[in-house]
């Protein structure tokens, strides 16, 4: 680790710039949110957020997927077989657990009119796979079924949403 330059240093010092993220204390002064609200953090949407289950850490990410194909009729693109995919897999080992949600008649993903992560069916019941508690749901019933965390796999992830999506109606 390289100490911090001081002035009397000879080394070229490093610049300094104000991080972004944390800027001066006059800065975060006058970013304070007022007492009573709520100040909603935005995260990277792309970067594996982390998942506790007993002593085990799992992490998590949820991507969109879809076939890009050229309509010969009108020579633009159309994409096809739009999917949401759910990826697991427990910190510092090989395996992972991709579940795939795709659009299929009566089963609903996100497609330019609903948000990302909504996986549903067309009789209203949903699953928000940006929340914890789907995902954890979801896992469980993933490693009730026989999956280990060693295992790489694709499955389906409707039948998974059939039986947490019936637990969380009931």
């Amino acid at each position: 680790m390289t100490p911090p330059a001081r002035s009397d240093d000879t080394r070229h010092p490093r610049p300094t710039r104000p991080n972004p993220a944390t800027g001066t204390a006059g800065q975060r002064a006058a970013r304070a949110v007022p007492a009573g609200l709520r100040c909603a953090v935005p995260r990277r949407s792309r970067r594996a957020r982390r998942l506790l289950v007993g002593d085990a850490t799992y992490l998590w990410t949820v991507g969109h997927d879809h076939q890009c194909v050229e309509d010969p009729a009108t020579g633009r693109h159309r994409f096809l077989d739009c999917r949401e995919i759910l990826t697991l897999r427990r910190f510092r080992t090989a395996g992972r657990l991709s579940l795939v949600f795709s659009q299929t008649p009566g089963r609903l993903v996100p497609d330019g009119y609903l948000h990302s992560g909504a996986v549903g069916t067309a009789a209203g019941r949903w699953l928000n796979l940006h929340e914890p508690g789907a995902v954890r749901a979801l896992l469980d019933e993933a490693l009730a079924r026989g999956w280990a965390p060693d295992i790489t796999a694709e499955l389906d992830g409707r039948p998974l949403f059939d039986v947490v999506g019936s637990q969380c109606a009931g």
